[in-house]
């Protein structure tokens, strides 16, 4: 945790206590156990920032927690754009991260794996209609050799075409 973020959760709970109201022995045990989740040193649990988590580690009922003003505190702390979560719970968003990441990386590497095989099929069958065509083309040049042969004499070879002139 980062002195901004120290400073913040410090000065929020000082304002509580300067704000007339009388601090119970809940709201001090809220408190405490907040300041060691975000110092990333829980003692009972593990050590996510969780309403649960809080209320375990500060040994108090959720309903005692939401009457508490500590709990506006912990929500408006959490939700300022610069606090600092203990490293653990940064460790824990990273892996969440990247796990969503290799899921979004997977899914596309699938949908082009089925598009080159969509493709390689493509292929195969436009390979296979040319073979045959081939196969076509090459029994019909049998045929007109064997024709040419038994005529004899008979045919004469034209001169090749001469290319076009410019």
């Amino acid at each position: 945790m980062n002195d901004e973020t120290r400073l913040r959760i410090r000065h929020t709970f000082d304002r509580l206590s300067t704000d007339g109201r009388v601090l119970t022995d809940i709201d001090r045990a809220l408190m405490e156990a907040f300041e060691r989740l975000m110092h990333g040193l829980p003692e009972l649990t593990d050590g996510k920032i969780t309403v649960v988590n809080l209320c375990t580690e500060a040994g108090v009922s959720r309903a005692s927690y939401y009457r508490s003003p500590v709990a506006q505190a912990v929500k408006e702390i959490l939700e300022a754009p610069r606090t600092r979560r203990p490293e653990p719970e940064e460790l824990r968003a990273e892996v969440s991260r990247l796990k969503k990441a290799e899921r979004e990386l997977r899914s596309e590497h699938a949908a082009e794996i089925r598009e080159l095989k969509g493709t390689v099929a493509t292929y195969a069958d436009q390979i296979q209609v040319l073979a045959l065509r081939n196969a076509e083309l090459e029994t019909q040049n049998a045929r007109l050799l064997e024709r040419l042969r038994q005529s004899g004499d008979n045919v004469a070879v034209l001169p090749a075409p001469s290319p076009p002139s410019p």
